[in-house]
């Protein structure tokens, strides 16, 4: 009899390439422990949820005009998580902080890809291509990306997972950007929730 997959669920914002390399990474074999049921973007029009329906998965649009309160929002979102019995939460730039009343409900079962090697650049407003900004006005030299576990403290919960990229001369932004996501984000996205779902007990 074949192993009973975890449920996944996808929550994203925008263009869903994290998206992309979980799906990819599924089709190829890397996440065999784990199956992307669902995508839940809090955008409409989001390009990832073309990218969930040309691969055959389920979408869900949750807007946040649509409730009184953040709490309304979350609530929504935890309604279809738990009608879908989702098991594991991906934040594939999902772009909102969630509560220590939503995250409470999914112990180290939420995890999410932060572009620098935490504890660097990090933490509230650090997001996007701010991190990469900060990173090269700093002058380090390797950057990267981590997977960690969601709790109620911006990039605080427990690291699953780092990996490093170089800084090259004449990075830009943009440039480092693209780097931090083709070679650390992509891969170890898809890594850490193998590794989270083949551990559920």
């Amino acid at each position: 009899m074949a192993e009973k997959k975890a449920k996944v669920a996808v929550l994203v914002s925008g263009g869903g390439t994290n998206l992309q390399a979980l799906i990819d990474a599924q089709h190829s074999g890397i996440i065999k422990s784990g199956e992307i049921t669902l995508v839940i973007s809090n955008k409409e029009g989001a390009y990832a949820l073309e990218r969930a329906k040309n691969a055959g998965i389920e979408t869900a649009v949750v807007l946040k005009r649509n409730y009184s309160d953040a709490l309304g929002f979350e609530e929504a979102i935890k309604a279809i998580l738990t009608e879908k019995e989702i098991d594991v939460i991906v934040l594939a730039g999902f772009m909102s902080i969630l509560s220590e009343s939503f995250t409470g409900a999914y112990p180290e079962r939420i995890i999410n890809v932060h572009p620098s090697l935490i504890p660097s650049f990090c933490g509230a407003g650090f997001y996007g291509l701010r991190v990469h900004e900060a990173a090269l006005s700093y002058g380090v030299k390797v950057t990267g990306a981590t997977v960690h576990f969601v709790n109620e403290i911006p990039d605080g919960g427990r690291i699953i997972m780092q990996k490093a990229v170089e800084i090259e001369e004449g990075d830009t932004p943009e440039i480092l950007q693209k780097r931090v996501m083709e070679q650390a984000e992509w891969k170890i996205l898809p890594l850490s929730l193998e590794k989270v779902c083949s551990e559920l007990k």
